[in-house]
Formats: structure tokens, sequence, C-alpha cells
């Protein structure tokens, strides 16, 4: 069985390859992201693994029906970028990657916390050139902050876990709490009070229709003064227009994100040899309290091996028996 790797970078190349020996699978890796112009790629192929940039709208994936694709296998656990019902139409089975290490991408969020707060890539570039002075580098402790999570699945529990040892006092929201969080000393609140309370807010939540700009000027308004705000999770999680309003007034202290509600066109590409045509991206780059890395929270050792395994065992079972392993089902 043939299978089309889109959007292939090196790591996609060694991680897969690695996961699929002795399968029988034919892999063929493309650089090219998946879409209207590149679908034809495909020709051939009866599995396409795409990530989350790749275009899985009605009118690629009825031109991958028309090809005799009949699976595509996201290496993701979004699949918001999928058009279902356009899935279903077609006979096109999709799966994904439900859960790889939820380690990799919690531990992500404490990296961006900790350097916002401590102010790390700032002090790292001073003393390369030899500017040992503090100024404008104060933090504060994290032990004794509160820190509201929204969204206590997988990696939010983990969140959770490593900021209790922190000393933090962990508030959370989530419309279906977790045990163990609760066992672990969480205090679920509604949102409001979430906003109104928290010194750190991590986003660790999905992307619905519920969840889009969840954070917009209503929401950064009801938040504490000097906030710092978290995004791991899905870049249209929050409304960047509203995030820099909140930034250009002081309501937001720091800003952190590995997402980006417009990154298909930027991120997982080497740019350095042009230039960044979204002007909202760029004025966020202005700001001196805003940290941005291009969605690597994902990127460890374990999450890859992991996402590359579950990827293929998707694929495998479904040539035994036409149902993968973590199917995503469409809604009536």
């Amino acid at each position: 069985m043939r299978v089309d790797v889109f959007s292939a970078k090196p790591y996609d190349h060694k991680f897969l390859t690695l996961a699929a020996e002795g399968s029988g699978l034919e892999l063929r890796f493309h650089e090219a992201r998946l879409g209207e112009d590149t679908a034809a790629l495909a020709e051939g192929a009866k599995v396409i693994c795409a990530f989350v940039n790749d275009d899985l709208g009605a009118g690629v994936i009825g031109r991958l029906g028309e090809m005799g694709v009949a699976m595509i296998a996201l290496r993701c656990a979004g699949y918001n970028h999928v058009d279902q019902r356009a899935a279903r139409d077609a006979g096109i089975v999709v799966a994904r990657v439900p859960a790889y290490s939820p380690h990799a991408v919690a531990e992500h969020a404490v990296a961006l916390i900790l350097t916002l707060n401590r102010k790390t890539h700032r002090a790292y570039n001073r003393v390369r050139e030899g500017n040992f002075a503090l100024d404008g580098l104060m933090g504060f402790d994290l032990c004794g902050k509160v820190v509201g999570i929204v969204g206590t699945g997988l990696i939010g529990t983990v969140l959770a876990r490593i900021l209790a040892g922190f000393g933090c006092k962990v508030l959370a929201f989530d419309p279906q709490p977790n045990v163990e969080c609760k066992s672990r000393g969480v205090n679920y609140v509604p949102m409001d009070e979430l906003f109104e309370r928290s010194d750190i807010i991590s986003l660790q939540c999905p992307l619905t229709p519920a969840t889009h700009h969840l954070i917009n000027a209503d929401a950064i308004a009801a938040m504490k003064r000097g906030v710092m705000l978290i995004n791991t999770s899905r870049g249209a999680v929050v409304d960047t227009r509203a995030v820099i309003g909140g930034l250009k007034t002081g309501q937001i202290g720091a800003l952190g994100l590995d997402v980006y509600e417009e990154e298909g066109d930027l991120f997982f590409e080497d740019l350095s040899g042009s230039y960044i045509s979204d002007d909202i991206f760029a004025r966020l780059l202005t700001f001196p309290n805003v940290l941005i890395t291009g969605h690597q929270g994902f990127f460890t050792q374990e999450a890859l091996t992991a996402i590359a395994t579950t990827t293929i065992a998707n694929v495998l079972a479904f040539a035994r028996n036409g149902v993968p392993m973590h199917p995503v089902v469409c809604p009536d």
C-alpha cells in the first residue's frame, strides 16, 4: 500500500521510515504542502499522510477521492482543518493521533512562562554583547502565583502537575473536570473567575466553534492587569488583533505563543531570506514582552516517535480491516 506524506520535513522522513520498517508500506515523501495545486502528486496513492497546515477542504478531498485515495492519516491530534463531511461523501476514512507526548507540549508551555518571566532570551543576547547590566530583566517568583489553565485534558493535566511543583496555585476551567487534577488540588472555577484571579493564563483547549476567539477583547478586559498569556493549543483560540490591543494598553503584561491563527503561510518554513508579509504577525514581533515559537511544542524525540508509531499503526489497521485505530468520526 502506497502512502504519500505531505509537508514532509527531514524528521518526518526519519521517524515515519523507522516506524514503517518491515510493514510492507511504500512511503513517498513530498516536501510540498497538500493543496489543490499539489494534490495531483498523490496520483496512485491509497493513503495520504497530512499535517496541521495541509489543506483538507472540500475541494482537495474531492480531488483525492477522484484519484482513489481511501484514507487520510493525520499525524497530529487536531482535525479542525478537515472537511469531515466531504471526506465521508468521498468515501475517505480519516484517522488522527489523539495523543503523543503531553509532556512535550506542557513542558514547552512552562519554557515560555519561565523565559518571559526571567527574560533569559534577552539576558542571553546581552551577555554575548558584553552587557551584564540587570536593568529590565526583573521577574517574579512563580511560587505562590495563581495560574489558570483553560482545558485539562492530557496536556493540561501534566501542566497542572508541573506548576503545582513550582508552588503555584492552579485554577482550571473545563466543561469536564479532570479527576486527577482535582486530586492534586486544582480548583475548578467559572471562566470569568479564572480570568479575574490568574496571574498567568495558559490555553490548552482544542479549537472548536465554542473556543474560536475565546480570548477576545471582552475576555482580555476581564483579566487581571499585567496578566501573562500563554497559548500552545490552537492559534485561532486567540483573537490576535484583540491581543495586540491588550499589549498596547498593558492589560497583557507578557505573551507567549507557539501557535498563530494565520500560521499556515509562516510556520515550518525558512523565511529568513525573504520577508514576513503578515502585518499582524510582524506587529506582534515588535513587542519586547512577546515570545513566539514556530509550533514546536510537539517537537521532542519521544513525541515524534509516538506520532510516527501511531500514524503507521492507523494505516496498518485500515489495511487489515478498513478501520484505523483512531478514526475521526464525522458528526451527523
